[in-house]
């Protein structure tokens, strides 16, 4: 799995709209759009924003591991 179906996956298991996800990351829903559709990767901060919100390692969220917890 890669990064844009493992986002998909972990926003759409927390029950959350692009929307809403957009915010607490503080991006647009037209980013989180591009990212989810594998059009744009996006910055570190991003990511760690991701990361962090979803309690999940960088690994697990750009498909190196499959191991979700974080060490």
């Amino acid at each position: 799995m890669i990064f844009f179906e493992r986002l998909r996956e972990l926003r759409v298991s927390a029950s959350l709209s692009q929307l809403a996800l957009a915010k607490i990351v503080g991006i647009s829903e037209r980013g989180l759009r591009k990212f989810e559709s594998g059009e744009n990767l996006p910055n570190l901060a991003v990511l760690l924003a991701l990361a962090d919100y979803f309690d999940v390692s960088i690994d697990y969220l750009v498909g190196r591991s499959d191991d979700p917890c974080r060490r």
